[in-house]
This record gives structure tokens, C-alpha cells and sequence, in this order.
């Protein structure tokens, strides 16, 4: 994904997962043909040779795990941390897992003491 009402989309009808190494939003989609994935770090982690570190690390990650595990088809976020850069690249793969495998969960909610529903 490039464009950002597409990283807007995914941001809004999504599942978002916290980790400690990263962030990943998740927008599955069973009748899409493929798979779209996106990356973005903030400013706040650091200068643009950090930042595109971080994003490579993240891009790495993905690319073994869905080389390993699979990848469902829909749209996936990767959001960088300033400790996804040191976090050791193993921990980083199990982060991304465990955020894939929560976020695909039909029965994850995302704020558990908060409901969406609220009478108007």
C-alpha cells in the first residue's frame, strides 16, 4: 500500500494490535485476490536513516513469517516503534505473530471496558 486514504481505511474499519516491538493493523478481507501490506514509522523514532531501518526490519519480519506461518489475504499496517529498531529480531518475528494470530481472532475485541455501541 502507498496511498494514504488506503493506510486511513485499514486505520479506521480495522483491528489494531499493540506489541512491544510494533503496531499492526489489521483488515482482513476473505474475497480479496491479494494480500496488501504497508509500513510507516513516525518522526518521533527518529531521522530518516533510522526511520527506514526500522522499516526494513519490519519488512524482513513479514517476509519471513509469512514465508513460514502463511499470510491471509486483506490489508495489514505495520507501525514501527522506537524499540522495534533494538528489539532483538527474533522477539521482533514473535511480536509480529502474536499480533497477527490476536488480530485475526474472530473473538478479539480492542478495548474490552469500552463498548462501541453507546445509546445515543
Amino acid at each position: 500500500m502507498k496511498k494514504r486514504p488506503q493506510f486511513l481505511r485499514v486505520a479506521g474499519k480495522g483491528r489494531k494490535v499493540a506489541t512491544p516491538g510494533m503496531v499492526v493493523q489489521i483488515l482482513p478481507d476473505d474475497k480479496a485476490a491479494e494480500t496488501r501490506v504497508g509500513f510507516t514509522v513516525t518522526k518521533k523514532v527518529g531521522n530518516s536513516v533510522i526511520r527506514n531501518r526500522t522499516r526494513r526490519r519490519l519488512r524482513e519480519a513479514l517476509r519471513l513469517v509469512a514465508r513460514e506461518d502463511g499470510l491471509p489475504s486483506g490489508d495489514f499496517v505495520l507501525i514501527g516503534r522506537d524499540k522495534t529498531r533494538g528489539r532483538d529480531f527474533s522477539l521482533l518475528k514473535d511480536d509480529l505473530r502474536q499480533a497477527l494470530r490476536k488480530g485475526l481472532d474472530s473473538n478479539f475485541r480492542e478495548n474490552p471496558g469500552r463498548s462501541r455501541d453507546r445509546a445515543k
